[in-house]
């Protein structure tokens, strides 16, 4: 197959696949009564994590303004705590309270059954090489979205 088709293939899976990513993700939000950007926020922060909203903001390629929206409804809920630097009061320390360290716990569980479900309906023996294709695609974006533009 011509490196054009493959491209063409490789693109067209990419838009099938990233709606469907997302809507997975909306619903498992949504049982939470979680936004969807508050659930990113959550994946991201990981199960004891900490950040800045700054490297946050970067993170998920949002502006900080979002960022704050994001975070003042994660504290709100009780999921997140944040400490401003009495120097600069534009910086933030951003932690998971308890309860968040719990949802996230819960959010990572209910994203492994759910993948499981999905790799029921995958022959066994090609897990793994679906699993080190998936890497590598993910390493090729990666260096792809690294390149001077």
């Amino acid at each position: 197959m011509s490196k054009i088709k493959n491209a063409q293939l490789l693109g067209n899976l990419i838009f099938e696949i990233l709606p469907i990513c997302q809507r997975k993700e909306t619903e498992l939000a949504d049982e939470h009564g979680l936004l969807q950007a508050e659930f990113k926020c959550l994946r991201l922060m990981g199960s004891d994590g900490s950040l800045n909203n700054k490297d946050l903001a970067k993170r998920m390629n949002l502006s900080a303004s979002r960022i704050t929206r994001i975070m003042d409804g994660l504290v709100k809920k009780g999921y997140m705590q944040r400490e401003i630097d009495k120097g600069d009061r534009r910086y933030m320390e951003i932690s998971l309270s308890r309860r968040g360290k719990n949802l996230t716990n819960k959010l990572n569980d209910a994203l492994i059954e759910i993948h499981k479900e999905i790799l029921q309906n995958i022959d066994t023996s090609q897990h793994k090489s679906l699993i080190t294709n998936m890497e590598h695609l993910h390493s090729a974006i990666e260096k792809w979205l690294q390149k001077p533009r």
